[in-house]
């Protein structure tokens, strides 16, 4: 009898944009590392982003209020839609510091980090693309992403050792340490992501 009444499948389609969009947030904070132009700007271009991120997490928490059967468990999918805007979050909050701290212009680790900030979101992107699909195999995603995370983590860690050791300006030393620590706690959510992806698929497969 239950399996005669249809599970709503537009959840996919939802985190897919969602998905997307926030790697498009991330590109644009790659970009803006690479081409370091007219900062508020760029920061306005992605706070845009993450407004249309902030949208489709709200419609993903309306559509999971008015569904009585779900195509996976309620909590995967508001731990999920969470998830993924807690990336773009940190996206938005990185571009948000170079404005705030009048940063002149990134490093070379910033750059790096960046670059690995968006692998990570494409990998993730990638994971929620084979979401719901027939024998759906995220475990790349997850490996990727981890590979990426620990290489952030790397980074993160020589970049502030060598803040201590280099940099004689104690307020410069407070920014970028804080910059660093948000683009490395970006990879960890993109992490918190593909670990939710792989309990879905083990929960059906």
């Amino acid at each position: 009898m239950f399996s005669l009444i249809p599970k709503d499948e537009a959840f996919f389609e939802m985190f897919q944009k969602d998905a997307h969009n926030m790697v498009e947030g991330s590109r644009l904070l790659k970009n803006m590392m690479e081409d370091y132009k007219n900062p508020l700007e760029q920061a306005r271009r992605i706070k845009d982003v993450e407004h249309v991120g902030d949208g489709i997490t709200h419609d993903i928490a309306r559509k999971l209020n008015q569904t009585f059967i779900t195509p996976i468990d309620r909590e995967d999918i508001h731990d999920l839609a969470s998830a993924l805007d807690d990336i773009l979050d940190l996206v938005e909050a990185v571009a948000d510091r170079f404005v705030v701290f009048k940063v002149a212009k990134p490093t070379e680790m910033a750059i790096k980090l960046s670059n690995i900030l968006y692998q990570a979101s494409v990998a993730v992107a990638a994971g929620v693309d084979v979401l719901g699909k027939p024998h759906a195999d995220v475990t790349e995603c997850n490996v990727r992403v981890n590979s990426l995370e620990n290489e952030a983590d790397r980074l993160t860690r020589d970049a502030i050792s060598a803040l201590f050791e280099e940099e004689k300006d104690p307020v410069a030393v407070i920014k970028w340490k804080e910059i660093y620590e948000a683009f490395e706690e970006g990879t960890d959510r993109c992490e918190d992501v593909a670990n939710i992806l792989e309990r879905i698929s083990l929960k059906h497969s």
